[in-house]
């Protein structure tokens, strides 16, 4: 993909419009608004204004933005956020500009502008922002890169927005502007974010074999641009010269070294006029890195005689016709439109090729189905899709055979008004073009429709093959639907009882839908699956039944999030321990408490789960967050709190419940009061007080309370409490906890003033601090209880630190509040003034700020400045519950043994519980219900389409399972899972008659083989789709990289890459159901045409050429072969499985050159009724003699004949097709006529199934 990454100096080419024409740019970007036309001032006008500069990369602007206003020009910070925000906020535009901004820039400017702290980002202040820096969006070659998502690489800003970005931080750096388009049917407003880049050389009369001088230019266009004003890009970008004649020649593409291309390699090589005109470039079909060549006039005459230079194949690639006969543009009316058009000297006769007209070719003809398909820019996802849809046999077949244009339903208000279905036709002819030579196509059409109707895939962006192909389905059951008028239909319920039931319940949901639903993808691709739920207090069964039109299976090798949790207990004696997690990557953090709480057998609810960075609360990781949004260094400690920890959304607050108070360890140290103040000095964790009502009516509470939580994190805590001495009996009445703190040798005191210093052991004061071996020992040492003696606490110590109180810190002060937020101290004086008598003194957003002294600090927790040798934030006993060693063995042996395509069945397949926010009603209970719920295969399709889902869904989790699937090339066995097939068995051995219920043959085995693989190599977001079918006219298999096609070995399709899998139904019968039965019907019709062919009487011809003795009406326009235009009849036998001998490999005329042929010459038809003429096919009874057996009159009660009436030919044997095809050696293997491109008789103006088919609608 390639896409313009650099500006142009808009605002001096504005300012001097005259100036613009002198500019010589590497990269012209004119993406301007889709309405049409406009005049030429103004188009001058906007040309001038987006003039650019010449130079590569990085562009500088000459003259600076508009400044923004003086208020804009005053804001703070914080403000200026917010200033950007509004303008963001409006919505786009068509023909508004809007620029890219780097999300990595944009990230860095909100964290220094709000104050913020960030994981990723060391201190920011906005002095160090800088300019806009795009650079992160750019490849080596300077192109925007190939995947974008906003939010997460990029943001989108206004113009305005951007003007104002410049003037506070200095010109940026590779401005990238983008237009508001509007794309889709609905117009919908979008942002192009990879305008067409296409290549511009200059026509030159050199004596070369290629391209010669400097690089190629390239021109940066909108595809609503139109192709005038590309053309005016073109030489303005080539060599500027305002009044000089110029002609642009569109050529194939390919990679140029020079600019300079020689004229001798045009008229060789060949090329296209291109036609200004108000079209866009949309609707002209070019596509990214197109070529172009400019010529001008040297001396008043041209470089080239254009008369001389051959059609170029390009025209081969892209010109696909329109259907024949549509209104105005259709071949007969385009030639007698153009009959006098063209001197007769110019008149070459050429010989018919598929699909387009073009020069006579020596290449070899090609396979059948080997047809590779162009990359036009990130259209690997569409290409490979295709290939695997087009290599489906039966549907290839229904398209070929032109049945679905008799079933086109443009009028259903849920289809593409049969757009669809016609571009994907024909697609599909050309791919199976029996006389081609072409190796490749890039199918620019299909992809004009395709992004008509789903603007999500229009652009140059990568996106997901599986959603192509269940659109494209989607889209041609509608477009396909033989339903013109849906009914209403109400869906059967389950009213319960045995398998008969379930039967007629399977069938009534099924014709119900069929009632809605008829078509060529019902009858290949859709299948029915069950579902069942069962709610788990009244134990109701509801069982659905709904139609599949692809299976997408779960892998059982969900990629797991592993992870150290910090645990905290809420009891002290208890230690704190490193629990390693191993959870699915798509689990919440519900999930994980619930983990936690099972092996720390504590209550879920009860546990509350944050991140920790830079001493202080990053996160709350509440019930809505994933687990696999945390990167593997994020700090996760999880605190056990006595009451709920109120994560959980459908909490509800009691009116007593104690508060959850988030502490916070702090210096105290002078505070700056600019705007780029950091406040207070933390250290050390946080951690969690939980303060009941009553704590919270006095400040002493609330400190005996942290007091409380605090012990646990310093060596020295019994020095957190003041002591005396007591009898043994009263140390149970008040235990000490001072769990796993290792004894001192000597005895402290702490004086008013902080200084530390040891006293006598004798000399024990009330409310010392002190510590006698014989008295006091660690857990390990038992307490000596001879002792009357033994010390007791009876209460905290005062003054360790200084309890401050900060308001509005929501979810625990994460977040880090910033410049722009409200979080503040508030005086225990102010809050004991607001609060009633006896009232609760803390509320909800509180925070705790703790801040320790000098000498506090050192003492309780050390000071050293790299560690805390008093702390014991740092010591972490280790905890491996059983379950995680299990689940640990488990995977290591399933990462050994790989798993397998039923290994994904059975995941599909598998009971499970809905979610929370999933949850089911229950029609007998009258709530909601956390049902469980099971999904099985009731009946599967003739054509069954696997999807592996190795994207995750999740939001943020852009992630991909790599993991290798074993899945079968033939032999796929599904009877086991097949419901239908199960519940047949059983009613057949109870002697119930399974027939009458709708089931068929039970007994045939429901195997599958695979015919198709879409595969994805790399990355989420990226990556390349690669193809690999089986084709089933040379019984080979190919892999298909876009235009690259070569033959491989079933095997290589087995890998780890595979995506999207396609198998096919084994059966004794046809597949298709309806669709065959069409299908043959048209290969009847065909049959008898051919017959018919070599029977038409002489005196109904129209005028054909001298050597044509007897050549029927409707194959009036190919002439004799003395003009290169071939006749192609053999009443040669040949079998039904030989390929038919391909057309002559001449080339046809052009529409122009058609009609000076003698067989249409103007003397001897009318133009205009030939072109609105509807051609009767003879009445059999006028034939003339037979001249051989085959034209014998064949008798009705032995075999049909052209003669027989069509009801006739329907009652007979299948045997009669297949002499008609004997009869007729050049019709193809499957009965259809050869057309031009092996495509269906509406397509082809020379196929003699027209007249035929016309023939049967008059008769009809």
């Amino acid at each position: 993909m390639q896409s313009d990454s650099s500006s142009s100096a808009k605002r001096s080419a504005s300012e001097d419009p005259s100036g613009s024409s002198a500019v010589r740019a590497t990269s012209v970007d004119h993406m301007a608004s889709p309405i049409a036309p406009v005049s030429p001032h103004e188009i001058d006008a906007y040309m001038a204004e987006q003039g650019e500069d010449d130079i590569s990369g990085a562009i500088t602007l000459t003259q600076p933005y508009p400044p923004p206003t003086e208020s804009a020009m005053d804001l703070s910070p914080p403000q200026r956020v917010a200033h950007i925000k509004q303008q963001r906020v409006k919505p786009m535009v068509v023909g508004d500009t809007w620029y890219l901004v780097s999300r990595r820039w944009y990230r860095r400017w909100e964290i220094a502008c709000q104050g913020l702290v960030d994981k990723e980002e060391d201190s920011l202040e906005e002095k160090d922002i800088g300019p806009v820096d795009n650079t992160p969006l750019l490849d080596k070659d300077q192109n925007v890169i190939s995947s974008l998502i906003e939010g997460i690489d990029v943001e989108f800003v206004p113009e305005n927005a951007w003007s104002t970005f410049a003037t506070w931080y200095g010109q940026p750096l590779h401005p990238l502007p983008r237009k508001v388009i509007s794309r889709g049917i609905l117009q919908e407003p979008v942002l192009e974010l990879r305008p067409p880049r296409l290549k511009a050389l200059t026509l030159k009369d050199v004596k070369a074999d290629l391209p010669l001088g400097p690089p190629p230019v390239f021109v940066t266009v909108s595809t609503k641009d139109s192709v005038k004003r590309l053309c005016k890009d073109l030489a303005a970008a080539v060599a500027p010269r305002p009044n000089a004649p110029y002609r642009i020649w569109k050529i194939e593409p390919a990679e140029f070294d020079g600019s300079q291309y020689p004229a001798s390699k045009l008229i060789s090589s060949g090329g296209e006029l291109l036609e200004e005109s108000d079209k866009t470039l949309e609707e002209s079909l070019i596509e990214p890195d197109d070529p172009f060549v400019v010529e001008f006039q040297e001396n008043g005459e041209w470089v080239v005689d254009a008369s001389k230079v051959i059609r170029s194949n390009s025209t081969n690639v892209t010109g696909v016709p329109p259907p024949l006969f549509s209104s105005e543009n259709d071949f007969f009316s385009r030639l007698g439109h153009n009959l006098t058009s063209l001197p007769n000297s110019q008149v070459t006769p050429t010989s018919f090729k598929s699909y387009g007209f073009s020069k006579a070719s020596s290449k070899a003809v090609q396979e059948p189905g080997t047809l590779g398909l162009g990359n036009m820019g990130n259209t690997c996802f569409m290409n490979s899709a295709l290939q695997c849809l087009a290599h489906t046999k039966e549907l290839s077949d229904y398209f070929l055979s032109g049945v679905y244009q008799e079933e086109l339903n443009p009028d259903n208000p849920l289809g593409m008004h049969g757009a669809i279905a016609e571009a994907f036709g024909a697609l599909l002819h050309r791919i199976w073009a029996s006389d081609s030579t072409a190796t490749s196509y890039s199918p620019r059409e299909f992809k004009s429709q395709l992004q008509r109707f789903a603007p999500q895939f229009s652009g140059y962006q990568q996106h997901d093959s599986q959603e192509l192909v269940a659109f494209l389905l989607d889209g041609l059951h509608e477009d396909l639907n033989r339903v013109l008028k849906k009914p209403y239909v109400e869906k059967p319920d389950w009213e319960g009882g045995g398998d008969v039931e379930l039967v007629h319940l399977a069938r009534n949901s099924w014709e119900g839908y069929m009632r809605r639903n008829d078509s060529v993808i019902v009858d290949l691709f859709q299948g029915q699956y069950q579902s069942t739920l069962v709610c788990p207090e009244c134990q109701k069964v509801s069982i659905t039944f709904d139609p599949f039109m692809y299976l997408t299976l779960p892998l059982p090798v969900t990629k797991k999030w592993k992870h150290t949790v910090f645990y905290v207990p809420w009891d002290n004696s208890k230690p704190h321990v490193k629990v390693p997690v191993e959870i699915g990557r798509d689990a919440s953090f519900k999930d994980l408490r619930s983990l936690l709480g099972r092996w720390m057998d504590a209550p879920p609810e009860n546990l509350l789960t944050l991140e920790i960075f830079n001493n202080r609360f990053y996160k709350n990781l509440d019930d809505s967050l994933l687990c696999g949004e945390m990167s593997d260094s994020d700090t996760i400690v999880c605190f056990e709190l006595p009451c709920n920890s109120r994560q959980s959304r459908t909490y509800k607050k009691a009116p007593d419940d104690p508060f959850i108070v988030p502490v916070f360890l702090c210096e105290v140290t002078p505070t700056r009061t600019t705007y780029y103040s950091r406040g207070p000095s933390f250290f050390g964790y946080p951690f969690i007080a939980v303060v009941d009502q009553e704590q919270a009516r006095s400040v002493e509470g609330m400190y005996d309370a942290v007091i409380e939580r605090l012990q646990r994190w310093t060596a020295n805590a019994r020095d957190l409490f003041t002591w005396e001495a007591g009898t043994a009996d009263s140390v149970d009445a008040v235990p000490i906890q001072i769990t796993g703190i290792p004894p001192v040798d000597s005895l402290t005191e702490i004086k008013e003033n902080g200084e530390i210093v040891a006293v006598d052991e004798m000399a024990v004061e009330e409310g010392d601090i002190t510590d006698q071996k014989d008295d006091i020992r660690g857990d390990d040492s038992p307490m000596d209880m001879s002792s009357d003696d033994v010390p007791r606490i009876v209460g905290t110590k005062q003054g360790v630190f200084d309890l401050r109180l900060q308001i509005n810190h929501k979810d625990y002060g994460a977040g880090f509040g910033g410049y722009g937020s409200n979080q503040r101290y508030e005086s225990w004086e102010n809050r004991v003034e607001d609060t009633e008598r006896g009232a609760a003194l803390l509320r909800d957003g509180d925070a705790f700020y703790c801040d320790f002294d000098e000498n506090m600090k050192a003492y309780y927790f050390g000071d050293s400045p790299t560690r805390f040798e008093h702390a014991r934030w740092d010591l972490w006993e280790d905890f491996a519950h059983p379950e995680y060693t299990e689940a640990k063995k488990a995977s290591a042996e399933r990462k050994h043994k790989g798993i397998s395509l039923d290994d994904c069945l059975a995941e599909f397949t598998k009971e499970e519980q809905l979610g929370e926010d999933d949850l089911w009603y229950c029609p007998r209970c009258k709530k909601h219900q956390q049902a469980t719920k099971k999904f099985d295969l009731w009946k599967t399709p003739d054509v069954l389409a696997v999807h592996l889902k190795r994207f995750s869904n999740s939001r943020a989790l852009r992630d991909k399972i790599d993991t290798f699937v074993d899945f079968p090339i033939e032999g796929l066995d599904l009877g086991s899972l097949v419901g239908e097939r199960q519940v047949g068995k059983r009613l057949a051995q109870n002697g119930v008659d399974i027939h009458e219920l709708g089931i068929g043959d039970v007994d045939e085995p429901l195997v599958y083989d695979l015919f198709a693989v879409d595969e994805h190599i790399g990355g989420l977001g990226g990556g390349h789709y690669r193809a690999y079918a089986f084709n089933h006219i040379t019984n080979q298999w190919y892999h298909f990289d876009d235009s690259y096609v070569n033959r491989v070995d079933a095997p290589q399709a087995v890998n780890s890459n595979a995506y999207l899998l396609f198998y096919k139904r084994r059966s004794s019968t046809p597949l298709g159901g309806k669709s065959h039965e069409k299908i043959e019907d048209a290969r009847l019709k065909s049959s008898i045409v051919t017959e018919a062919s070599t029977t038409t009487p002489a005196d109904n011809q129209l005028p054909t050429p001298p050597s044509e003795s007897t050549t029927p009406a409707f194959v009036m326009l190919q002439p004799s072969a003395d003009v290169g235009w071939p006749s192609p009849q053999s009443n040669s036998r040949s079998s039904p499985a030989s390929s038919p001998p391909p057309l002559d490999d001449g080339d046809p005329p052009s529409f122009e050159d058609s009609k000076y042929d003698d067989a249409i010459n103007p003397s001897n038809l009318d133009p205009l009724s030939l072109a609105s003429h509807r051609f009767d096919f003879p009445d059999p009874s006028w034939k003339a003699s037979p001249t051989s057996s085959n034209e014998a009159e064949p008798d009705c009660d032995d075999a049909p004949s052209p003669s027989c009436s069509p009801s006739q030919v329907d009652s007979r044997s299948g045997s009669f097709g297949t002499r008609l095809r004997r009869a007729a050696s050049w019709t193809d293997e499957s009965g259809m006529l050869p057309s031009p491109a092996g495509s269906d008789s509406d397509l082809n103006p020379f196929s003699d199934a027209n007249t035929e088919k016309h023939t049967y609608k008059d008769r009809s």
